[in-house]
């Protein structure tokens, strides 16, 4: 197998190449109704996990070094910068996302964090100029802290309040700088542990009071992106606030910010809050709030956040379906919030997990427009609820009808039948879909 040094650019070759470091599904100038594959799929590198994460977990430590020679701690970010563009230029990803400590050391005070943060904001600008890069979002990291033990925004101290006002005030003006088109606020230790020491109310409403100084400080600054909230359950508290897209709609609409935030969907957190990927999505979708995605999948059979880089061909096609109705990505697009596993430990592992998790949305993408071209299901769905196009249904829909009509209408009926939902049905439309994709 080739080594990392030796590969400088990941090719197209089609399904049939047996070629470790090239693309079998994406190709990414490739147009498919009348847009470049890279352009409906808006692929980004998470720079927490490619060039942060270094193997570790709960139960042991790195299996690998991410330094890349350097001691000096300003030179190791700045070393991480060139590696990201690099990796980004051998994968044709145009996009990248990172938290506030992803790209600069932190320092002993806010201050002196703040201040290599931005140095290194200016070094990123170069980067992207250089290499014709985008950045998609970034966002604070206020969580990992020990500051941030009972929250950022919901936290009972007013100075940890200021706190993350003052990294998300940065990452907001690094935003603008760097040209990004979303803000995500990544709820890490928004929740509680338990009521007995809580004031859920005060919590509630204090984030709501963050959220809209955030988004009064972007817009008087002329930040034009999206703000995205991530909704996300068990991590690391067991109520969430943000626990899942309606549970986020909700309190959106309590504060009435629902015009101006949208939601960032990740699949591994749907699964952790005992949702599918596309139920999330379609959630966000329905209710006019989707944004972005978090692409990634988690181990079934873990119950926390595994972060792996997606494989499964039915998530991704059912996620691009949701994405194609929506009429495609507008400010966000798909984050690989994704890490190798802890034994896949070289240079060339991350390049081969970027090949699967783009392979697998470009397939996605495929069967997503077969889907809709095909036209079957959304046919069926059309039949299903028939009844309210016409008669009593379609009173109920023109809200011309009320409950004494439906009671005398309902007393006079003489037999009611619900049609067959046919799953299994849709389920192997789907499959003769999915597995004549190249036919």
């Amino acid at each position: 197998m080739k080594k990392y040094s030796e590969i400088e650019k990941i090719n197209y070759e089609g399904p049939k190449s047996k070629e470790p470091f090239a693309f079998k599904y994406y190709n990414p100038d490739e147009v498919i109704h009348g847009k470049k594959m890279r352009d409906h799929l808006k692929f980004a590198l998470s720079y927490w996990h490619t060039l942060g994460y270094c193997g570790n977990d709960m139960f042991g430590g790195p299996t690998e070094n991410k330094d890349f020679g350097e001691t000096d701690k300003m030179a190791i970010y700045k070393k991480k910068a060139d590696v990201a563009f690099e990796l980004m230029d051998k994968l044709s990803i145009d996009y990248y996302c990172f938290h506030d400590v992803d790209i600069a050391p932190e320092g002993k005070t806010l201050k002196e964090t703040l201040t290599n943060f931005q140095e290194m904001v200016k070094y990123l600008k170069t980067l992207q100029d250089k290499h014709h890069k985008k950045l998609l979002w970034d966002t604070a990291n206020n969580f990992g802290d020990k500051v941030f033990m009972a929250g950022a925004a919901t936290s009972p101290s007013a100075d940890v309040f200021a706190v993350a006002a003052a990294k998300v005030k940065a990452c907001i003006d690094a935003d603008i700088y760097l040209g990004g088109t979303s803000y995500v606020f990544w709820g890490g230790r928004e929740g509680y542990d338990t009521l007995l020491n809580t004031d859920m109310a005060l919590e509630n409403d204090n984030l709501a009071r963050f959220l809209k100084m955030a988004r009064d400080y972007g817009r008087e600054k002329g930040y034009k992106g999206d703000y995205l909230i991530e909704p996300k359950p068990k991590e690391p508290t067991k109520h969430q606030y943000d626990f899942d897209a309606a549970t986020c709609c909700n309190f959106l609409r309590k504060y009435d910010l629902i015009k101006d935030f949208k939601l960032n969907i990740e699949a591994n957190h749907a699964t952790l809050a005992m949702h599918d990927f596309n139920h999330e999505l379609r959630t966000a979708r329905i209710n006019g709030v989707f944004g972005s995605i978090d692409a990634n999948q988690g181990d079934m059979l873990l119950g926390w956040d595994t972060d792996q880089f997606p494989s499964n061909v039915y998530d991704a096609a059912y996620c691009m379906y949701e994405v194609l109705k929506e009429g495609g990505f507008k400010n966000g697009g798909l984050n690989f919030d994704a890490k190798t596993r802890r034994q896949s430990n070289t240079m060339e592992d991350i390049l081969l997990a970027y090949i699967t998790g783009m392979d697998t949305f470009a397939l996605g993408l495929r069967i997503a427009f077969k889907m809709i071209e095909d036209g079957r299901l959304e046919k069926f769905v059309e039949e299903r609820y028939a009844s309210y196009n016409h008669g009593i249904g379609k009173k109920i829909i023109e809200g011309t009808t009320n409950f004494e009509e439906l009671a005398d209408y309902a007393e006079n009926l003489s037999s009611i039948e619900v049609a067959s939902g046919r799953q299994e049905y849709l389920e192997e439309i789907i499959n003769n879909l999915m597995f004549t994709i190249f036919d």
